[in-house]
């Protein structure tokens, strides 16, 4: 499959994931609330197994597993031998993963929300309880559909997740009808209502995997258990996990200091929950753009880092970031334009949608960066390089944690949530380029100076794109106009302003000659 389908391919599931995923948290903030005790509870329940997979998934799947799975397909039976042997030991490690986090779900919750107490901790952890076993499926998921990425199989993984959506929307309903709406309070849930509105998170997660099985056996691949490890490279595939498993501890550990600071501010002020949901209008535009065409990017810098076509992974890079650039610069201003009217999607009310905002713009200050990051440290997996990614990682994690704890103590708590995500972006963007430094150390001169400026030529079209947007906002009324009336109305007055950005941006794109729009569109539009 060629880059451009692949990317279309991609994009398109991951367009209608997100936003289905969007619809599930309006339906999730109708029954839950958006800033609220009982609401962040359950945020911070759901996100003990994303905690731990992430640990799992950037540490060890994604830096390991597809240079590996890259060089196994060039053996005489395709690597069947060596992923029935990958897919059992990966079973069985996440599964006793997920057997002791359960176990231990009361010490994780005391972990992650040290400020919890009472009727709000007992939830919690109630909430932990049938949250955690996710962690299984998720890493099944995880483990299938990076195999069927490395073997250019890109859909499945792309689109399976919505039918988690869906179950989870189903499921919410289902709650809402049964126990009603807006349940805040955290002394009022019985064990029924615990047991459905959780179980039915879990749930989506078990569902979206048993889509990805149907898929698997559908490419070919044999679906088998394989308890023989001796002869797979065991050995190589430690060093490399040692390293990115190092990496992503690193991340975890600041995930928990930011999150013991954030739950400080729960109950009356944006917390948990809403910088989880202001996490996810974040990621619309970076797993929509970056993933969609990052993910096709790196199974080809593997191949040529492999065959050792250096030149080529050079060429990779530059066009990737252009490509990346130029889509995304229009993602961050038509987002940062509709900041309100997007929070207002997942939020109760107009009130919390705008103290919510803040918080959507300082993770949205380091969505370039990121997109470069993306690329920059899977050229170092591509080569088998786990170490120098751990350094620079190592960079933002103190930056992180140490802006985070100064924060803690200067930062009045209606403003904690925001200034943690803006420390977080900031940190991020110093990683970025010692990361891009070491980058061009290991390669030499990676040739990049065409690319920073056709980045700085997109921020100059994004700018007035985006100042164009936030217009309309104003015009339409503005904190008290219709776009902030309703959840619906949030979501029509993102979408005004989301295409009044591309319509300015791309105008003057063409004014500025600047030829990687349609590059960029390319990459989506085309078929092989």
């Amino acid at each position: 499959m060629g880059l451009g389908r692949a990317s279309a391919l991609i994009a398109a599931g991951t367009l209608t994931s997100r936003i289905t995923g969007l619809l599930r948290a309006t339906v999730l903030v109708a029954a839950v609330g958006s800033i609220g005790q009982a609401t962040d509870a359950f945020a911070t329940a759901n996100q003990l197994p994303n905690a731990i997979y992430q640990v799992i998934s950037a540490g060890l799947l994604t830096g390991v597993i597809v240079p590996q799975v890259v060089r196994a397909s060039a053996q005489k039976d395709g690597g069947h031998a060596f992923l029935a042997k990958l897919l059992t030991m990966g079973m069985i490690l996440v599964g006793g993963v997920t057997v002791v986090a359960v176990f231990a779900a009361p010490a994780l919750v005391s972990l992650y929300a040290p400020h919890y107490q009472g009727a709000q901790y007992t939830l919690a952890v109630a909430f932990a309880y049938w949250c955690i076993p996710q962690l299984f499926f998720y890493g099944m998921f995880a483990l299938l559909g990076e195999i069927l990425n490395a073997r250019r199989v890109f859909g499945p993984y792309a689109w399976a997740p919505i039918s988690n959506n869906i179950v989870s929307i189903v499921g919410f309903l289902a709650f809402m009808m049964m126990f009603g709406g807006d349940r805040r309070i955290a002394s009022e849930w019985t064990p029924e209502m615990i047991a459905l509105f959780a179980g039915t998170a879990t749930l989506g997660i078990v569902a979206q995997t048993i889509v990805l099985l149907f898929f698997w056996r559908r490419v070919g691949i044999p679906l088998r258990l394989d308890f023989h490890w001796r002869g797979m490279g065991l050995g190589t595939l430690g060093r490399l996990a040692t390293w990115t498993l190092m990496t992503t501890l690193l991340g975890q550990l600041v995930g928990i200091v930011q999150s013991s600071v954030v739950t400080a501010a729960s109950g009356d002020h944006p917390s948990v929950q809403a910088s989880g949901l202001a996490w996810l209008v974040y990621m619309v535009p970076y797993s929509v753009i970056i993933l969609a065409i990052g993910t096709p990017y790196f199974t080809r810098l593997s191949e040529h880092a492999s065959a050792e076509r250096h030149d080529h992974v050079r060429d990779d890079i530059g066009q990737s970031i252009r490509v990346l650039g130029v889509l995304v610069m229009a993602g961050t201003a038509a987002v940062a334009a509709a900041s309100v009217a997007a929070t207002r999607v997942f939020s109760s009310s107009a009130a919390d949608a705008v103290i919510t905002a803040p918080v959507l713009l300082a993770y949205l200050v380091s969505l370039i960066p990121m997109a470069v990051l993306f690329i920059v440290q899977r050229t170092f997996y591509a080569y088998g390089d786990a170490r120098t990614p751990f350094v620079f990682t190592i960079v933002q994690a103190v930056l992180v944690l140490t802006g985070t704890i100064v924060v803690s103590f200067t930062t009045p708590l209606a403003w904690m949530a925001a200034v943690v995500a803006l420390v977080q972006s900031c940190a991020g963007i110093l990683q970025t380029v010692l990361a891009t430094i070491l980058l061009r150390r290991k390669l030499g001169p990676l040739g990049l100076m065409p690319t920073w400026l056709a980045l700085l030529r997109f921020a100059v079209a994004a700018i007035p794109a985006g100042l164009a947007g936030y217009g309309v906002y104003l015009l339409s009324g503005g904190a008290q106009g219709w776009m902030l009336n309703s959840q619906l109305m949030g979501a029509v007055g993102s979408c005004v302003i989301g295409a009044v950005v591309a319509v300015v941006y791309a105008a003057l794109l063409a004014v500025l000659r600047v030829p990687e729009l349609r590059i960029a569109l390319d990459a989506v539009r085309r078929r092989g």
